[in-house]
């Protein structure tokens, strides 16, 4: 590549040969050459991926298709020993539940929908509210209540960040009740 002999724009760009699609679009410039990424994507191998925990072990995704392709209600995709991401679709009408981690910091990030959350010290006391929808993040300190409602008319699709881990290693829940 460029090793300082030659001036940036001496390289053309590198335009590879497969269509362009969302898991292939192009770098941020760099240098003034704009590349596109260099491997074909196994979809099929992708989606087998999106159905387990890949806790413990390097793991790369793109979080936005992830929740986005998401259809149950909470799904773990890694579990570490100190932290945890899970995807989570809401429906309409439809909340997380009132709950609250003691020991558990919580981040949370809207990729469709749009709705409401409510936080406070005590079950009776939610004091904080707040309208939420795409490209939002939520961050709940270790012991407030919380609640996350959908209150659109399309699912309410999000990823959540748990430190430490708060469920079990590959939960799934296809439903709420479960």
């Amino acid at each position: 590549m460029n090793n300082g002999r030659f001036p940036h724009y001496y390289y053309p760009p590198v335009y590879y040969p497969y269509p362009v699609t969302r898991e292939r679009q192009m770098y941020p410039q760099h240098n003034g050459v704009r590349r596109f990424h260099p491997l074909p994507v196994n979809h099929q191998e992708e989606s087998q991926e999106r159905q387990q925990d890949f806790g413990n072990t390097p793991y790369v995704v793109d979080i936005e298709d992830a929740a986005e392709d998401n259809h149950a209600f909470r799904k773990a995709i890694w579990t570490g020993t100190h932290l945890q991401v899970t995807l989570m679709n809401i429906q309409p009408g439809a909340d997380i539940g009132l709950e609250r981690h003691p020991n558990t910091d919580q981040f949370i990030r809207i990729e469709e929908g749009h709705g409401t959350v409510q936080m406070g010290d005590s079950q009776n006391n939610l004091n904080f509210q707040r309208r939420i929808e795409e490209d939002y993040a939520i961050m709940i300190p270790a012991g407030k209540w919380h609640n996350v409602r959908n209150t659109g008319r399309e699912p309410l699709k999000l990823f959540s960040v748990y430190a430490p881990p708060e469920h079990p290693f590959g939960t799934l829940q296809q439903e709420k009740n479960e």
